[in-house]
Protein backbone atom coordinates (compact mmCIF):
# COMPACT_ATOMS: atom_id res chain seq x y z
CA UNK A 1 0.00 0.00 0.00
CA UNK A 2 1.41 3.00 -0.89
CA UNK A 3 1.10 6.51 0.92
CA UNK A 4 -1.73 7.65 -2.26
CA UNK A 5 -3.77 4.47 -1.26
CA UNK A 6 -3.09 5.00 2.72
CA UNK A 7 -4.67 8.60 2.02
CA UNK A 8 -7.23 7.28 -0.13
CA UNK A 9 -8.38 4.54 1.91
CA UNK A 10 -7.69 6.50 5.32
CA UNK A 11 -11.28 6.83 6.47
CA UNK A 12 -11.73 3.13 6.55
CA UNK A 13 -8.94 1.34 7.90
CA UNK A 14 -8.04 4.77 10.29
CA UNK A 15 -10.30 2.05 12.88
CA UNK A 16 -7.98 -0.14 12.50
CA UNK A 17 -4.77 1.37 13.35
CA UNK A 18 -6.52 3.30 16.63
CA UNK A 19 -7.05 -1.03 17.01
CA UNK A 20 -3.32 -1.24 16.68
CA UNK A 21 -2.18 2.10 18.34
CA UNK A 22 -4.65 2.08 20.79
CA UNK A 23 -3.48 5.40 22.65
CA UNK A 24 -4.09 7.36 19.29
CA UNK A 25 -7.12 8.97 19.55
CA UNK A 26 -9.78 10.61 17.01
CA UNK A 27 -7.99 13.83 17.04
CA UNK A 28 -4.57 12.23 16.00
CA UNK A 29 -6.04 10.24 13.15
CA UNK A 30 -7.81 13.62 12.03
CA UNK A 31 -4.76 15.17 11.86
CA UNK A 32 -2.84 12.34 10.70
CA UNK A 33 -5.18 12.05 7.57
CA UNK A 34 -3.65 9.17 6.15
CA UNK A 35 -0.37 10.68 5.64
CA UNK A 36 2.56 8.26 6.58
CA UNK A 37 5.52 10.40 8.35
CA UNK A 38 2.29 12.24 10.43
CA UNK A 39 1.36 8.27 11.28
CA UNK A 40 4.78 7.46 12.78
CA UNK A 41 5.69 10.33 14.56
CA UNK A 42 2.01 10.39 15.93
CA UNK A 43 3.34 6.51 17.20
CA UNK A 44 6.50 7.38 18.22
CA UNK A 45 4.83 10.70 20.68
CA UNK A 46 1.97 8.41 21.82
CA UNK A 47 3.94 5.08 22.87
CA UNK A 48 7.02 6.38 23.46
CA UNK A 49 8.70 4.71 20.42
CA UNK A 50 12.28 5.68 18.96
CA UNK A 51 11.56 6.20 15.09
CA UNK A 52 13.24 3.27 14.29
CA UNK A 53 10.75 1.22 16.24
CA UNK A 54 7.76 3.20 14.84
CA UNK A 55 8.89 2.68 11.55
CA UNK A 56 8.62 -0.53 11.79
CA UNK A 57 5.23 -1.22 13.42
CA UNK A 58 4.13 0.94 10.89
CA UNK A 59 5.61 -1.36 8.35
CA UNK A 60 3.91 -4.81 9.92
CA UNK A 61 0.55 -3.28 10.00
CA UNK A 62 0.82 -1.96 6.91
CA UNK A 63 1.62 -5.29 5.52
CA UNK A 64 -1.64 -6.89 6.77
CA UNK A 65 -3.44 -4.29 4.88
CA UNK A 66 -1.47 -4.84 1.56
CA UNK A 67 -3.65 -6.95 -0.30
CA UNK A 68 -6.95 -5.53 1.37
CA UNK A 69 -6.88 -2.52 0.16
Amino acid sequence: MDENVLKGKWKQIKGEAKKQWGKLTDDDLDVIAGEKDKLIGKIQERHGHTKDEAERQYHDWKSNWKDTV
